[in-house]
């Protein structure tokens, strides 16, 4: 059974975790001698959200937190063997990964 593409898409809170975990993903299809494209960088989630200081005094005072999401996504035409070294790879726990069959 012949596969036409896999895309991975990587998701964490931390870019560090995501970039290491990109590098290993592309040293583990570089071992098959499979062509990819990527890691190519989306665009950041940015979630912001605003509370009140203190409840019933200074209204006014607030503080801002915000929550970014950084997503890489690698695009990889699979030989044999690229699929099995895909998922012996140990990821970090703050990475969120997405593999599909295109």
């Amino acid at each position: 059974m012949a596969m036409n593409k896999i895309r991975v898409r990587l998701r964490g809170f931390d870019i560090e975790l995501v970039d290491q975990a990109a590098k290993s993903i592309v040293a583990a299809v570089k071992k098959t001698n499979a062509k990819f494209s990527g890691p190519i960088p989306l665009p950041t989630k940015i979630n912001k959200f605003t509370v009140l200081r203190a409840v019933n005094v200074n209204i006014k005072s607030r503080e801002q937190f915000e929550m970014r999401t950084h997503k890489r996504l690698i695009d990889i035409e699979p030989v044999e063997g690229t699929l099995e070294s895909l998922m012996k790879l140990e990821l970090a726990a703050g990475v969120d990964v997405d593999i599909k069959n295109m």
